[in-house]
């Protein structure tokens, strides 16, 4: 009948078709991951209030160096200096990192290295030698960190007399425990790394001037 609308016959979709809108739609996808992925990651940031204080100086005594008194009193657990040379001196840290996180600085009272002669310098960085030696033996540390930080904006808690840090590092031995309980594991009590310590670098010290004597 000329009247009677005829109806539109459905498109049979060939074989492929589908297959042809994915790729379609999939490079569009990919265009927008790879234009996420040049714009630059988005920081994290830590908040950790209870670092204000340090920053501000709150609390810091300033009247007394706590390396000089060790420096002048006895080589004891009440000083933690566990070695000392002519100008140099190795002492326990008190608030340790990890196992063995040793100090080791100039027996004189200076702030920064330019402020050393050549041989208070050549008998540190040979002290800090020894000390890395010592550690290494004891301990068999995976790696070590040995840093040293000049002035207070570079993160010396006592910038007046400086000091390298030795810390050992075992794999795995990193975590967030620190920050969210407050807590830090350390496998032994300072007295027992004093007093394992002390007793190694004077094997060490015995062996050196044994070693100086035959020469």
């Amino acid at each position: 009948m000329s009247g009677t609308k005829r109806s539109k016959a459905k498109k049979t979709p060939r074989k492929g078709d589908s297959a042809k809108r994915g790729i379609r739609n999939t490079s569009k996808r990919s265009s927008k991951d790879d234009e996420s992925a040049r714009q630059p990651m988005s920081l994290k940031i830590l908040f950790r209030p209870d670092r204000a204080p340090y920053i501000r100086g709150d609390g810091i005594s300033t009247s007394a160096c706590v390396f000089c008194q060790s420096r002048d009193g006895r080589a004891d657990f009440t000083s933690l200096l566990v070695y000392r040379t002519t100008h140099a001196m190795v002492v326990l840290n008190k608030f340790p990192y990890n196992t063995g996180h040793l100090l080791v600085l100039p027996i004189r009272h200076v702030a920064h290295l330019k402020d050393l002669s050549l041989e208070e310098s050549g008998t540190l960085h040979e002290t800090l030698r020894q000390a890395i030696a010592v550690l290494e033996s004891e301990y068999k540390p995976l790696g070590l960190n040995v840093g040293l930080n000049l002035g207070k904006a570079a993160g010396a808690g006592l910038p007046e007399h400086m000091h390298y840090h030795i810390v050992p590092r075992w794999a795995g031995d990193l975590n967030f425990f620190p920050l969210i309980a407050n807590t830090k594991t350390v496998i032994e009590t300072l007295e027992q790394t004093f007093a394992r310590l002390s007793v190694a670098f004077s094997k060490q010290n015995n062996r050196k001037n044994a070693n100086e004597t035959r020469l």
